[in-house]
C-alpha cells in the first residue's frame, strides 16, 4: 500500500480512484453509485478530520465534482471548496507576547492610518484602521507584531488569491497562472485543480469503437514518481490501461530546443515558452513583454504535433507533474496537438481502479530521446539543451548564449524587470514557475529533492545521442498492441534545418 504525502493527498486520490473506477464500468453516469462515493471513502461513525462526518462526506461530494471536471462555468483550472474553507486564520496583523511597551514606539509612529495605541504598555491594534500594510512589522525591533496570512494567499507566485467578502479564498481568475501551487499549499485541501480523468477514460475505451488509437505521451519528470516500480513498468502499464503507444515527451523537448536555438539567434532575446505557468505570468503580469516569448510550441504540443502528423485522428493524452497544463491544451495556440492533459496523481488513481500491479509487469521499453531533453524536466535544463543545440548547429561561434535559470515566479519576475529596464546580464531567460522546474510541480506523487536526482540519472541512460541525432531519427516508440512500430511522416523543413539533420544523419551513418 501506497504512503502518501498527506491525508490530503490520500483523500483526493481515493476519490480519484471511485470516480475513476465507475467510469470504466460505464456506471459513473447512471444509478446511484456516484452517491455511495462519500460514505464508502469516510465510512464513520466517528469523525476523524472535521466537526462531524456529515461535513466530512459533504467534502467528499465538492471533490468527486472536481473530479468530474468541476464547474464549467468557472475558467479557472483551480477552484476552491467553499465548504473546506473554513479552518484557516483571517489576515491580520497581531501582536504577540514579545512586546515589551518599549518607549520608542516605533509601531505606532510607522502606522499610516494611526490604528496602533499603547494600553497598559503594550500596543494595540485597532483593526477597524488596519490596512495590513506591515510596516509595523518592519518597525518593531522584538519582532512582536505579526502578519497572520493564509498558506494559499502566502503560497500564490501571481498573488492571484485573496479573502473574499464570505471569509473564505477567493481566486481571481484574471492573474491566476495555473500553476497550483495553492493546491499544494493549503493545509486543508480547499483548493483543488480541476480533473479531466473521465475524458481520458472515454477516449481509451472509445478507440475500438470509433477506430481511432491513443498514445500517452510522458514528461521526463515521471521517473521515480512509481517507485519501486520503474520506468519500464509504467510503460508497460500503460499499455496495460488500453493505451496504443507511449512516446517520451523529452523527444519533443529535443524539437523544441533544436528550434528554440535558431530562433534565440534570429531574435537575440527570449524568453522560454515551455512552462506555461511562466508564460501566463508574462502575458499577465507583463503584457508589454509578451513578443519575447519564444514562438516555439512548448514539449508537449511538439510531440503531439509530431505523432498526429502520421495520424491524424490519434487522441494524445498528456501526462505529467504539471497543473497549467490542463490549461494549455485547450489553448488554440496548441493546434488540438494534445486531447487531454492528466498529472501522476490521476495516473496513480487509473493504476489503482483497474488493479494493475505495476511492479508485478515485465517492462516495456522507451528509448528516444537525448539526455538534455530529458534534464528539460530540471531548472537549467533548457538552458542546457539551447547551449547544447546551438554547439550542434555551429551557432555557437556566431552567437553567444548567456542564459538565466530561473527557479520558481520569484525568480523569474526579478529577471523579467532587470530585462524591461536594460540591465539583465543575458538573453535568454529560461522560466520555470514551479521551484526546482517540473521535478517539484503541483502534480507530482512525491516532492523530493532526490527527484532531480532521479531525471538526471534518467538523462545519462542516454548518453551518446545527440539532440541532432534525436530529432533527425523521430522514431517514435509508440507501438500499437500488434507491436508495430510507427513511423511519422516527416515533415517539410526550412534548409538551416535540413541541412543540421542531413549531417547529422551522416555522422550516424
Amino acid at each position: 500500500m501506497r504512503t502518501f504525502e498527506t491525508k490530503i493527498q490520500e483523500l483526493k486520490t481515493a476519490v480519484l480512484t471511485e470516480v475513476a473506477r465507475l467510469t470504466w464500468e460505464d456506471r459513473l453516469q447512471t444509478g446511484t453509485a456516484i452517491l455511495d462515493i462519500p460514505e464508502k471513502i469516510i465510512p464513520g461513525p466517528t469523525a476523524t478530520l472535521r466537526c462531524c462526518i456529515y461535513k466530512e462526506r459533504a467534502i467528499i461530494n465538492s471533490r468527486v465534482k472536481l473530479a468530474m471536471g468541476g464547474d464549467k462555468s468557472n475558467p479557472c483550472l483551480v477552484e476552491v471548496l467553499p465548504i473546506a474553507c473554513d479552518e484557516c486564520p483571517v489576515t491580520e496583523i497581531t501582536v504577540g507576547p514579545s512586546c515589551r511597551g518599549c518607549l520608542a514606539t516605533r509601531c505606532v509612529h510607522a502606522c499610516p492610518k494611526d490604528a496602533i495605541t499603547i494600553v497598559n504598555h503594550r500596543a494595540c491594534i485597532d483593526h477597524e484602521k488596519c490596512i495590513s500594510c506591515g510596516r509595523c512589522v518592519s518597525a518593531c525591533q522584538y519582532s512582536a507584531i505579526l502578519k497572520t496570512q493564509r498558506p494559499c494567499e502566502k503560497g500564490c507566485p501571481a498573488k492571484a488569491i485573496s479573502m473574499g467578502p464570505d471569509r473564505k479564498a477567493s481566486i481571481d481568475v484574471s492573474q491566476c497562472i495555473a500553476c497550483g501551487n495553492c493546491v499544494y499549499q493549503c493545509p486543508f485541501g480547499a483548493i483543488q485543480d480541476k480533473s479531466f480523468i473521465t475524458d481520458a477514460i472515454h477516449m481509451i475505451m472509445g478507440a475500438e469503437h470509433w477506430g481511432y488509437k491513443t498514445y500517452a505521451v510522458l514528461a521526463p519528470s515521471i521517473v521515480g514518481q512509481f517507485a519501486p516500480a520503474s520506468y519500464g513498468q509504467v510503460v508497460a502499464g500503460l499499455k496495460k490501461l488500453g493505451f496504443n503507444g507511449v512516446a517520451e515527451v523529452a523527444l519533443g523537448a529535443d524539437m523544441v530546443a533544436d528550434r528554440e536555438s535558431e530562433e534565440l539567434v534570429e531574435k537575440g532575446m527570449l524568453c522560454s515558452s515551455c512552462c506555461p505557468g511562466f508564460v501566463g505570468y508574462i502575458k499577465k503580469k507583463h503584457p508589454e513583454m509578451e513578443n519575447l516569448i519564444s514562438r516555439t510550441p512548448s514539449p508537449m504540443v511538439m510531440i503531439g504535433l509530431h505523432i498526429k502528423e502520421k495520424d491524424p485522428d490519434a487522441k494524445v493524452i498528456f501526462i505529467g507533474p504539471c497543473v497549467a497544463k490542463k490549461k494549455e491544451f485547450q489553448l488554440g495556440r496548441t493546434m488540438n496537438a494534445i486531447d487531454c492533459a492528466l498529472t501522476y496523481e490521476e495516473l496513480f488513481a487509473m493504476f489503482e481502479s483497474r488493479g494493475i500491479d505495476l511492479e508485478s509487469l515485465e517492462e516495456a521499453p522507451l528509448d528516444e530521446a537525448s539526455p538534455f531533453g530529458r534534464n528539460f524536466a530540471r531548472s537549467g535544463g533548457v538552458a542546457q539543451a539551447v547551449a547544447e543545440a546551438l554547439k550542434e548547429k555551429g551557432l555557437d561561434k556566431e552567437f553567444q548564449l548567456k542564459a538565466v535559470p530561473c527557479s520558481g515566479i520569484e525568480a523569474c519576475e526579478v529577471a523579467l524587470l532587470k530585462a524591461k529596464r536594460g540591465v539583465l546580464d543575458g538573453n535568454f531567460i529560461e522560466g520555470m514557475a514551479c521551484d526546482g522546474g517540473c521535478v517539484q510541480g503541483a502534480g507530482c506523487l512525491v516532492r523530493s529533492p532526490r527527484n532531480r536526482m532521479d531525471v538526471e540519472g534518467h538523462a545519462k541512460q542516454a548518453s551518446g545521442r545527440s539532440i541532432t541525432d534525436a530529432v533527425a531519427s523521430r522514431e517514435l516508440v509508440p507501438q500499437d498492441s500488434l507491436g508495430e512500430k510507427v513511423v511519422p511522416v516527416p515533415k517539410p523543413q526550412p534548409k538551416a534545418e535540413a541541412a543540421a539533420k542531413t549531417e547529422g544523419t551522416a555522422r550516424k551513418a
